[in-house]
């Protein structure tokens, strides 16, 4: 077996990492005639170092101290009021201060502008950042937003150096990146790794995800801190850490600067992130619905709902209809396309490419804020017949006399079991069945028969609340 110690192992991380950053991180010292005549040649090679990148970036990084006050902790025989009475306490404790310690990014030296997370300031009474050279200054709070997790501060200082913004979009798996921060507050850290995975969402961190994942060494502190390219531009904010002892395990996460950078825009603007919203609900679009439903790719977000009214419906976007674009940039599912809209200032005219029936298709939205989503009760507590395929659901034909009659044609939806798989499809009750994989559906044996034929994935064009829904069951 092939064994490399750790030292040699290192030498060639470096070298790898500065040839694909080029010359430009080579520091190099003039050798003596005495140490050319008397040193292998070997040794005299340049010695690899990001010590020049990391001398150029490390000025924009700071440190964040956060007090906050809380409640001091209590002796239990404290939270009996008789026991205050009989002693004359208060009926609540004093606060005291507590301390927490994060990192943060100088990203406009002009106006005294850090980046920094949203849950290192949180409820934070008093914030004081301190730069590399030591000076400290209190931060104010411009405006902080927990979607994306990313609030910014502004300090009035002079001589700042500030980090530049670089494409997050263009990053790859594989590339290198330095990670700068304040790791267990012991100071400003630098660590380096690469690239693991984009893209990452689902982790329950906060509502808008599409972190960069990196093995650069994250811990407790390195919130709010730089990620930084071989270019010495900042890509992302970093954030969060996959840590079961409470300590870095190779796998933290940024957000991208794609994102932070529009969410700062915001903050600086208005104090606060107001979300884009073209009124409609999406989910992803899988291998097997795209072969079902003909569509030429298997990336995409298919529109399940319209709002009545919403930037969307005016645009003439259709439920069953799938977003493959926005702005000529591919959508990749259904969180790509909710966190580029959500992130799009209000007013903001989009370009959105769509497949319909096969056919792709291009309209104009004007992005805005949805309407107030109304609740309008259906018909529940009917009885009904059952589907097989669509367990837990009643369905009933529309008939006269019944509030659907002459103006839905379909089938009734009369009643959905809680917890059923009719339910945890997204049927509900007083949805009106239209269409069964784009055939139309006027009766219980049309449902039947058409749902029958289905083979793998059942699509169902649905009336709901007055707005068309499309649900894939596969």
């Amino acid at each position: 077996m092939l064994h490399i110690s750790n030292r040699r192992l290192a030498a060639i991380v470096a070298v790898t990492a500065l040839l694909a950053a080029g010359p430009v991180y080579l520091a190099t010292a003039p050798a003596t005639h005495a140490e050319t005549a008397t040193t292998p040649a070997t040794t005299l090679a340049p010695m690899p170092t990001l010590a020049p990148l990391v001398e150029t970036v490390t000025p924009a990084v700071v440190n964040i101290a956060v007090e906050s006050k809380a409640p001091a902790e209590e002796n239990p025989m404290m939270k009996d009021p008789f026991f205050r009475k009989f002693f004359n306490m208060p009926n609540q404790m004093p606060a005291r201060p507590q301390m927490s310690a994060g990192s943060g990014v100088i990203v406009d030296a002009a106006q005294g502008y850090v980046l920094t997370n949203f849950h290192v300031v949180d409820h934070a009474d008093d914030v004081t950042v301190t730069l590399k050279d030591r000076r400290k200054f209190k931060a104010k709070v411009v405006g902080s937003d927990p979607g994306t997790d990313i609030a910014l501060l502004k300090i009035d200082a002079d001589h700042l150096t500030a980090l530049p913004f670089g494409d997050s979009d263009s990053l790859h798996v594989g590339d290198y990146v330095v990670a700068i921060g304040n790791p267990f507050a012991l100071g400003q850290t630098v660590t380096a790794g690469i690239v693991s995975a984009l893209g990452r969402s689902g982790l329950n961190i906060e509502g808008y995800e599409d972190f960069i994942q990196t093995d650069a060494s994250i811990n407790p502190g390195n919130s709010g801190g730089a990620l930084v390219n071989l270019k010495g531009e900042l890509v992302g904010i970093n954030t969060a850490i996959v840590g079961p002892a409470g300590g870095n395990v190779g796998i933290g996460f940024a957000v991208p600067t794609s994102m932070a950078h529009l969410v700062m825009d915001q903050l600086a603007k208005y104090g606060t992130v107001h979300r884009g919203r073209l009124g409609i609900m999406v989910q992803d679009l899988t291998p097997n619905v795209a072969q079902a439903m003909k569509v030429g790719t298997n990336e995409g977000a298919i529109v399940s709902q319209v709002e009545p009214g919403s930037p969307a419906d005016k645009a003439g976007i259709k439920a069953g209809d799938v977003v493959t674009e926005l702005d000529k940039r591919p959508v990749h599912g259904a969180s790509d396309l909710r966190n580029h809209i959500g992130l799009m200032s209000i007013g903001q005219d989009v370009e959105i490419g769509l497949v319909r029936d096969g056919a792709q298709k291009t309209v104009e939205a004007k992005v805005a804020k949805a309407p107030e989503k109304q609740e309008v009760a259906g018909e529940t507590g009917a009885s009904g017949e059952t589907v097989a395929q669509l367990e837990g659901a009643q369905f009933r034909n529309i008939e006269p006399g019944m509030p659907e009659y002459g103006h839905s044609d379909g089938v009734l939806v009369s009643q959905v079991a809680e917890e059923s798989p009719a339910a945890r499809h997204g049927i509900r009750d007083g949805d009106v069945i239209t269409a069964v994989n784009r055939e139309k559906v006027r009766s219980i044996d049309d449902l039947k028969t058409d749902v029958g034929k289905a083979k793998g994935v059942i699509t169902l064009n649905i009336l709901r609340d007055g707005a068309s829904v499309f649900l894939v069951i596969s």
